[in-house]
């Protein structure tokens, strides 16, 4: 049966609890504190989220539904852990790739392999890219695909690819696709720049222009 999508609450609780329980085994289960924590860094995110108790609780509460996490037994405090491997029906490998796009967006393979160095040692590249493949090209009796290769953006060369967990890229809580097609970093800064200039160039002009004087190169 195919999961549900996720809302942006709950997949950012959900990879939390996998980084967690891969970056810091000694802390896992968390308690509510610690995954609120985790969820609102401003490190390793992408988008930042500011996310509250009530707001964590309630998407342990839906993931609890959903067989995606549990709660641990044995302890005075309410700690808790995720289950996606088994929820989702991947190995360790995909859930790595699943948990590293939620939490920090759309990725090249490079980038996922270098980002997920404290999760998951891959051998190279086309190790990575052929988890992506498979996970792009996973069977509808197994849910269906579970990650999208979004086309390439201005400026990159790579293409990066992006997590369909929480429904189809363009629907998404600010559209992973949306930001694939935006302008490059450096389109924007050069777009400012040249902004800059046209506006000190009329500045000049005005000033040339009430003290009588012509612009330098255009002597009348």
């Amino acid at each position: 049966m195919p999961l549900r999508p996720l809302n942006p609450f709950e997949a950012r609780v959900l990879a939390t609890l996998m980084e967690k329980a891969r970056t810091v085994p000694d802390s896992y289960p968390l308690t509510l504190n610690s995954l609120v924590a985790g969820c609102n860094q401003k490190t390793s995110r992408e988008p930042l989220m500011s996310v509250s108790d009530a707001q964590a609780l309630d998407a342990l509460d839906a993931l609890k539904l959903l067989s995606l996490v549990f709660e641990s037994s044995g302890s005075r405090v309410a700690r808790w852990e995720h289950n996606f491997q088994r929820g989702v029906g991947v190995p360790e490998q995909s859930a790595v790739l699943l948990g590293l796009l939620m939490l920090r967006g759309p990725q090249t393979a490079g980038e996922l392999r270098l980002n997920g160095e404290r999760w998951y040692r891959f051998a190279d590249i086309s190790s990575v890219e052929a988890f992506l493949e498979e996970l792009q090209e996973r069977p509808p009796d197994k849910g269906g695909p579970l990650v999208v290769k979004l086309p390439r953006a201005p400026g990159l060369r790579e293409q990066r690819w992006a997590h369909l967990l929480c429904g189809p890229v363009e629907a998404q809580h600010g559209s992973a696709l949306a930001s694939s097609m935006s302008p490059h970093p450096l389109d924007e800064r050069i777009a400012s720049l040249e902004n800059e200039v046209a506006l000190l160039r009329s500045t000049v002009q005005n000033i040339l222009g009430e003290l009588g004087m012509s612009q330098p190169g255009h002597n009348e």
